[in-house]
């Protein structure tokens, strides 16, 4: 907005007006998005709480007809290696009261461009056999693939990104953009290989990931040396204090580059960021990314082939001050609003 009014300019036009009423052109487009007629919306506290306020819709399954974006909570932390509680991630977004419907710097309105609806948590026949949830998760995403809907999940712990990339990548294996402290490309420990540590291992070698178009964003920690394979097999790994030295711009052009215009998956976890920031964590690693330059980074991704997520690791119970939650859903928001922008892309 250029326009500077005098005193009695501003008098005149707004001495009277609602909050509903907005006269610059493009915020009058979102206000109208947002309210409709009036100036009333439900009060952020009402209601049940859903991801990001979307419509309830578990009954959607099987079909999941009338939907384009589907947010879903995954409670399963059966593959952590130390502190558990990531099950309780998607139940903490959801009691996040206040994220959306706009985002300023991508000057968005997701809701506008897609149907988005939260379409409950994942079905598991048993909370104790990891192998089983993985085969649930591959089956409820793959449900929803196959009925053309893009799938964002709230995890649970990493190891659940496997089976989502074994669905989502079925038919080609799709590139990645991986923001994380770990590079979780391990392999077997114990006699199982589906832990939260090995979930891009085993999805590069399954065929569904494609390591030459896939990046890894704030790698830092004591556990370089378990993942070699992410450099045998050609990932990208830009780690943390390689951030500060490139620069968000820099960040984001690479990643742009290695993504290139191929389907690509994006795959957050909190732990990326500082514990300064979000420590309600599994695996916190200090020496991580702000939630400014993580917000920053994803931003930067808006254009690309999304056709996937996921924000994982999220354990509220570490974190009285429910930050980490707040974060995680400030995350979701914004894949939800680069997922929305893809779909118009592609359909247009």
């Amino acid at each position: 907005m250029s326009e500077i009014l005098s005193l009695d300019e501003l008098r005149k036009r707004y001495l009277n007006a609602s909050g509903g009423e907005v006269f610059d052109p493009e915020f009058r487009k979102v206000a109208e998005l947002v309210f409709g007629d009036g100036d009333s919306r439900q009060a952020p506290y009402c209601g049940l709480p859903t991801l990001l306020k979307a419509p309830y819709r578990p009954d959607a399954a099987p079909n999941f007809s009338d939907i384009d974006i589907a947010l879903f909570g995954i409670p399963m932390d059966l593959g952590v290696t130390n502190r558990s509680g990531a099950r309780f991630g998607p139940r903490a977004l959801r009691n996040v009261d206040r994220v959306g419907p706009y985002n300023h710097v991508l000057r968005a309105v997701p809701t506008a461009n897609a149907r988005v609806a939260d379409v409950g948590d994942v079905p598991f026949k048993s909370r104790f056999d990891l192998a089983a949830s993985h085969q649930d998760i591959e089956r409820f995403v793959h449900r929803l693939i196959g009925a053309g809907v893009v799938p964002l999940a709230v995890g649970g712990d990493h190891s659940v990104s496997l089976p989502i990339l074994r669905a989502v990548g079925r038919h080609r294996p799709v590139g990645m953009i991986h923001i994380d402290a770990h590079c979780d490309t391990g392999g077997s420990f114990e006699g199982c290989k589906f832990h939260h540590g090995g979930p891009f291992r085993q999805a590069v070698l399954d065929g569904v990931l494609d390591p030459r178009r896939t990046i890894q964003i704030g790698i830092r920690g004591n556990s370089e040396y378990l993942w070699e394979f992410s450099y045998a097999s050609g990932m990208t790994v830009i780690h943390a204090e390689e951030v500060g030295d490139l620069g968000i711009s820099g960040v984001i052009a690479k990643a742009r580059e290695i993504a290139g215009s191929g389907p690509t998956y994006v795959s957050f976890d909190v732990d990326s960021l500082d514990p300064a920031f979000a420590p309600g964590t599994g695996t916190p690693e200090v020496g991580g990314l702000t939630s400014a330059q993580a917000l920053g980074i994803l931003r930067g991704l808006s254009g690309l082939n999304i056709v996937g997520g996921d924000v994982v690791e999220i354990a509220p119970q570490y974190d009285p001050t429910s930050n980490t939650a707040q974060i995680a859903a400030q995350v979701l928001f914004e894949l939800l609003c680069l997922t929305a922008e893809a779909i118009k892309v592609r359909t247009s």
